[in-house]
């Protein structure tokens, strides 16, 4: 056999084990086997990180403009400082709460799909409060 036919073979056999990556996408309107639920629940937090992130991009513009607008300057943080502050607490609190609610399962297959589902309801929980806040500053 010449170098190149086992170099060929050697690299096509190296390949397999990165065949199933190329599967179908789960159907995650009914998701099958845990490795399924557990990417779809990814997904979902995926998109209402995305969401968050758009809304709270919205939540500090109307900060900065309540900042320009002028507020009493009573030596508290000003409306941008305060919501970046709340927002990096919160981040840690979601984080810590759901690495703990994954320990339903800590070391088993449910627990990256249990982590991900409370990632996302935290989050989806967070976004609706950015968006009263929002509306309650009267901004954007």
């Amino acid at each position: 056999m010449n170098r190149f036919a086992f170099a060929s073979i050697i690299f096509a056999a190296a390949a397999l084990p990165g065949m199933p990556a190329l599967a179908q996408e789960p159907n995650c309107a009914d998701p099958q086997t845990q490795a399924d639920m557990t990417i779809c629940a990814g997904k979902d937090y995926q998109k209402a990180d995305a969401e968050l992130n758009e809304v709270w991009a919205e939540a500090m513009a109307g900060a900065k403009e309540n900042d320009l607008l002028g507020g009493a300057d009573d030596g508290r943080p000003a409306y941008e400082e305060a919501l970046r502050s709340a927002q990096r607490a919160w981040i840690g609190f979601r984080d810590a709460h759901c690495a703990y609610a994954g320990y339903a399962a800590r070391g088993g297959s449910m627990e990256p799909m249990l982590v991900n589902q409370c990632l996302a309801r935290l989050t989806e929980e967070r976004t609706m409060q950015l968006r009263q806040l929002i509306q309650e500053m009267g901004t954007q």
